[in-house]
């Protein structure tokens, strides 16, 4: 079942948002999941913790995480699956437009495995 973790990037207004309009969806901000402990952490603490609960790593940060994914792929290593966002297709302050996206995305993909998969979350049309 796909359940999210965003990154401290986004706005925690995001996570509240869904989980307003969906209560059954599991949605957690960085910066309150573990009462903000892992905020300043890095890429691959997040990642791993998030793994450990099997939380899909929300995040524009294609730069680094791409890189650590990459090289975690080749060890061996797996996540529990990261979505990227793209500021040229949702821009970081269209809050609206996340939480309709993650909407639409969960909807379509909740059931599936998300293990080590990685995605480019769309607008909602």
């Amino acid at each position: 079942m796909l359940a999210l973790l965003t990154d401290a990037h986004i706005s925690p207004i995001v996570a509240v948002q869904v989980k307003a309009k969906r209560a059954e969806i599991v949605i957690h901000s960085l910066r309150e999941w573990r009462e903000g402990a892992l905020l300043h952490a890095g890429d691959d603490v997040i990642l791993t913790a998030a793994l450990e609960e099997g939380l899909t790593f929300v995040t524009y940060d294609q730069r680094t995480i791409t890189s650590l994914a990459m090289q975690w792929a080749v060890e061996g290593h797996g996540h529990a699956g990261i979505i990227f966002i793209d500021e040229k297709s949702i821009a970081q302050e269209d809050v609206g437009g996340k939480v309709h996206a993650l909407l639409t995305l969960w909807d379509k993909t909740h059931s599936q495995d998300w293990q080590n998969v990685i995605s480019y979350l769309r607008p909602d049309p």
